[in-house]
């Protein structure tokens, strides 16, 4: 027994000092390995969300914001019971059981489960964690982009991707502006991986963007384009406004439309800003091409006669017909009329290789330059590849590919004293502090003189007057310039013109002599009437109307009454 109690002793010395050889080793030796270790485990790295800048109009009204929201994650290997907890979660996320058990049985220590809840389905989903006692289910705060107006301005505003990525509009044009580099923060938890502390946590912002859209502008803008597409059954229609001075776009609207906060609930045409992506052959539009480069070549004064009697000319073995049959109509009136045969004389005198440079002048066939994504910039046929039918076509704005940004971006130089002016969405970029980051500059590039410039603004004066082809187009009290346009669609079957789907459209500005607002409606496919004058005009004289009572715009008539008074 004594032998015994010997050997026993022995061996707890011996354990003993293993023991204390070994914590020893641990506290002396491998102090800051173990003390890495434990950091290691309760010490974790959590990205800081950083808040996505706003998007503002003009006058700071809020377009784009941010909702603090929570998701749902899951580390599926620390759950013991997938399938209670698959179903628990469920009837709070209102989602099939078996989509929920696929993600927690993933071979992955996180996944999520429901991303961005609204406050609402969050608590829900809490509560059901804690009474359930739901292992390996946690939240993570997260931003969610929010547009509070709805579809309002939804084609240039854009939208994002559940990771807040830009995908379209200003969203994606400017995504590095809206957004910053996050950081890491760390977070002490305990074994089980409650959080302990948090440290000090602080909020990362994007920087804003300042569009020079008008909020009210674009509201005016998008109702009047609704009526008239639900009056007409039209297929789609675009508006756009802007300052022929500055190039600032006050309003864009295309339709069909859609919801920025759920666009996956349309298919993609709807989401397309129709504006810069769709071309169309423009029709009477285009005659402003034609119209001033007489004038800067000095091919035709106002007063020019052209014999239009004959109702058509014959160019190049085809033959080309007014809508209505005239006489001899001076220059002047061969544009107020919208003369097919008058305008194909005088491009006929200037010859296809002049016709084809003042359509490059005017910036046909290449890109505006506008800050969005997707702009196309449309075709135009060098005069070699012209038929012989081509010049007396392309004077009258068939063969030829534009957008409607590339129209009224040609007739806002007529307004603005023959400049062509690049146009712009965004006015500035401001940082979270307030400091200005970026300010738009007014990029110009003269085109026209100033005299032929005046000539023509006054004859496109009288396309809304008396005998021109939109005096539906007059705004009360304040005089426009400007075209209708109404092209045929080809058909696709046949491969030629058809003969029941047409393009109606006007452009202008007002008033006319010291424009404030250069504006384009282009109406798809109309039913009930086709002319752009009937169509396009009487929206373009709504619109423009209740905007410059908006704008604060003097009537006309009103200066010329205070002329006479302090006269």
């Amino acid at each position: 027994m004594k032998k015994r109690a010997i050997i026993l002793g022995v061996l707890v010395t011996i354990g003993y000092i293993a023991v204390a050889a070994r914590l020893s080793q641990i506290m002396l030796v491998e102090h800051d390995l173990f003390t890495a270790k434990a950091k290691g485990q309760q010490i974790k790295k959590e990205a800081v969300p950083v808040k996505r800048g706003m998007i503002l109009d003009r006058a700071g009204r809020e377009l784009a914001v941010n909702l603090d929201t929570e998701s749902v994650f899951a580390n599926p290997s620390e759950i013991p019971s997938p399938e209670r907890v698959a179903d628990s979660l469920s009837k709070g996320i209102k989602k099939n059981p078996d989509v929920i058990l696929a993600k927690l049985s993933a071979d992955k220590k996180f996944n999520w489960i429901e991303r961005k809840l609204d406050t609402e389905d969050t608590n829900r989903i809490k509560e059901i964690v804690k009474d359930s006692k739901l292992e390996g289910v946690g939240f993570f705060p997260e931003m969610k982009r929010f547009y509070p107006r709805g579809k309002l301005a939804s084609h240039v505003i854009g939208y994002v991707d559940i990771d807040n990525n830009g995908l379209e509009g200003i969203e994606m044009s400017y995504h590095k502006h809206l957004t910053t580099r996050g950081e890491n923060l760390k977070v002490v938890r305990d074994a089980r991986g409650n959080v302990l502390s948090e440290g000090q946590r602080k909020e990362i912002k994007g920087n804003n963007i300042v569009l020079t859209v008008d909020e009210v502008l674009q509201h005016i803008m998008e109702r009047n384009i609704d009526e008239v597409v639900s009056k007409y059954s039209a297929a789609a229609a675009v508006g756009i406004m802007m300052d022929p001075k500055t190039g600032e776009i006050l309003a864009m609207t295309s339709r069909p439309t859609y919801d920025p906060n759920n666009p996956a609930d349309v298919k993609a045409g709807q989401r397309r800003n129709r504006g810069i992506t769709d071309c169309y052959e423009p029709g009477s539009t285009f005659k402003v091409i034609v119209g001033t480069a007489a004038l800067e070549e000095k091919v035709v004064n106002p007063n020019s006669k052209f014999d239009c009697s004959a109702g058509s000319i014959e160019v190049g073995g085809g033959r080309i017909k007014d809508a209505h049959k005239h006489g001899v109509l001076t220059f002047k009136e061969v544009i107020q009329k919208s003369s097919n045969v008058g305008t194909i004389q005088i491009a006929l005198k200037l010859g296809r290789q002049r016709v084809y440079d003042y359509i490059k002048r005017f910036g046909f066939g290449e890109k505006s330059g506008i800050d969005l994504v997707g702009e196309v910039s449309g075709a135009v046929k060098k005069p070699a590849r012209w038929s012989g039918m081509t010049i007396g076509a392309i004077s009258i704005g068939q063969e030829v590919a534009v957008t409607p940004l590339q129209v009224l971006r040609a007739y806002a130089a007529i307004a603005n004293g023959g400049y062509l002016v690049k146009p712009h969405l965004v006015s500035q970029v401001v940082s979270p502090e307030g400091e200005q980051i970026y300010k738009a500059a007014i990029k110009a590039e003269r085109i026209l003189s100033d005299e032929n410039v005046e000539t023509f603004r006054n004859i496109l004066k009288t396309v809304t007057e008396e005998g021109g082809t939109a005096t539906t187009a007059a705004v009360d009290g304040n005089l426009v310039a400007g075209k209708t346009g109404t092209a045929q669609l080809i058909d696709p079957r046949t491969k030629r013109y058809s003969k029941d789907r047409f393009i109606s459209s006007f452009v202008g500005f007002v008033p006319a002599d010291k424009p404030k607002l250069a504006m384009i409606v282009v109406v798809y496919e109309p039913r009930g009437a086709i002319y752009g004058g009937v169509v396009a005009g009487p929206v373009f004289k709504k619109i423009a109307g209740e905007s410059l009572s908006h704008l604060s715009v003097l009537r006309d008539d009103a200066k010329e009454k205070r002329l006479v008074i302090s006269n």
